[in-house]
């Protein structure tokens, strides 16, 4: 029987012939990976934990782990939140300037916009309804909460408001997930963003989907973000009844152009002729104290020209002047346009007959606008001033296309100043009731006289300097 000492050096020996037979042929390294030193590679651990203890003996997911776990439960939110499209859009990039030298009204307007959705990422209670015209940066911040919940992890789902019910259309015969699996989803998400409310193909079907969505969302109190270019009364009566609830929306109106428009659009006809009316500022106003006027007129003079100053300096609600043609309610009107242009903003002053004819040049083959362009650019002006409302041709349609504009004025609360020399039994009764919201609107009376300017002394200028004479 050999010895043992004898089995050692053959074996020895044979393993040595081995490793020098192998160190002949290039081996392939052997990559080094990084092993985490707590669990080595686990992924699970045993704490060190007394007898007694509930989690005595359980495993627990390591540090290591729970970093990916985290990672891919963001992934999965940013996936469900439909927000890739949307995912640079930030708080940090919000520009309340906008591109177009704002004026103070406009960008306290987009200051105020950001600091509530600031406030209402950090809670995420309630409702918060942004309303504005195209571009004013509503879908920024409504995006800009989204994001800012996905960080946090929280479910949430961002939906054009045609997407979504799109989105419920074709799960009708989908394999992956039923029509009433999707609804419910949506109904009960942890935070949902509808952007573009009311630019939906309003068919009952698709009013009453939207309808249960928002009505649920409401009972419920679930945080809902909401975006729309429209008033509340062209939305849904149930749906506009529920967005008027001051407990729990918070509505906020942003007064801000289209920030994607820097340069002035040459395509849509510009209507403003305010650079016609550019020397008729409130310095050169008259109120004329010298003039053989009663005390009454002068008083509704004065009366008029501090309020339009008052408003000029603030633009809120409307501002309404009516009296005979001279007697100063158009040169006031000017002077507000004029003041606020000086402010940086583009007031837009029309004469209402020119307003519906340029309307009207719209249906011409040979148009470079459309109509929905140019009545669109009129509705939403951040300040609109129409003089001589009542002397445009009183046709239906006509009168229609007033109406719909000052309505949509009227509900989106958006300032206006309107001169006539109408009254008011002569206006169009759906204008006349929302000139009388004293709530809303100024309606002042002038009854001075048209003014005349009096003629020039002889040898003297019409600016009352002597005229120079020359020897003949």
């Amino acid at each position: 029987m050999p010895k043992l000492n004898e089995i050692t050096k053959k074996v020895t020996a044979s393993t040595s012939r081995k490793m020098n037979s192998t160190q002949k042929q290039p081996q392939p390294e052997i990559e080094k990976q990084d092993v985490c030193p707590i669990c080595h590679g686990k992924g699970f651990i045993r704490r060190d934990l007394p007898i007694d203890h509930p989690d005595f003996g359980k495993l627990q997911v390591c540090v290591c782990r729970s970093a990916e776990v985290e990672e891919a439960a963001r992934q999965r939110l940013i996936q469900l939140s439909n927000l890739e499209a949307f995912r640079n859009m930030t708080f940090k990039n919000f520009n309340v300037e906008g591109r177009l030298g704002l004026g103070d009204q406009q960008v306290n307007s987009l200051k105020l916009a950001l600091n509530f959705a600031l406030q209402f990422s950090q809670n995420m209670q309630g409702w918060l309804l942004f309303m504005g015209p195209y571009g004013c940066g509503k879908t920024h911040l409504a995006a800009a909460i989204a994001n800012t919940a996905v960080e946090k992890g929280i479910a949430t789902l961002f939906l054009t408001v045609p997407d979504l019910l799109d989105w419920l259309r074709f799960s009708y015969g989908s394999s992956e997930q039923s029509m009433e699996e999707r609804f419910d989803e949506i109904r009960n998400i942890s935070l949902l963003v509808l952007d573009d409310l009311g630019t939906q193909n309003a068919t009952p079907w698709a009013e009453e989907k939207l309808y249960q969505i928002i009505n649920h969302r409401y009972v419920n109190q679930l945080p809902t973000i909401i975006t729309t270019n429209q008033s509340l009364a062209e939305i849904d009566g149930r749906i506009s009844s529920r967005l008027r609830d001051p407990s729990l929306v918070t509505t906020i109106r942003i007064n801000a152009p289209d920030y994607r428009s820097p340069i002035v659009d040459t395509s849509v006809p510009q209507l403003s002729s305010l650079p016609l009316h550019s020397k008729q500022i409130f310095s050169n106003f008259r109120l004329r104290e010298n003039e053989k006027i009663t005390p009454e007129a002068k008083l509704s003079l004065e009366k008029a020209y501090h309020t339009a100053r008052q408003f000029a300096e603030d633009p809120a609600g409307w501002l309404v002047l009516t009296g005979d043609y001279g007697c100063g309610k158009t040169h006031l009107a000017a002077a507000v346009g004029n003041y606020r242009n000086s402010l940086g903003e583009s007031p837009m002053f029309v004469v209402v007959p020119d307003l519906l004819d340029h309307l009207r040049a719209t249906f011409s083959p040979n148009s470079t606008t459309t109509y929905d362009e140019l009545f669109e650019q009129v509705r939403t002006n951040t300040l609109l001033i129409l003089d001589d409302l009542g002397t445009q041709s009183a046709t239906p349609w006509a009168r229609e296309k007033l109406y719909q504009i000052l309505n949509y004025r009227y509900n989106a609360e958006l300032p206006t100043v309107i001169t006539t020399t109408s009254t008011l039994d002569e206006l169009d009764p759906r204008i006349r009731s929302r000139m009388l919201d004293q709530r809303f609107c100024k309606f002042l009376v002038i009854t001075a006289p048209a003014y005349r300017a009096s003629p020039a002394p002889a040898g003297t200028s019409r600016a009352g300097k002597p005229r120079k004479t020359t020897m003949r």
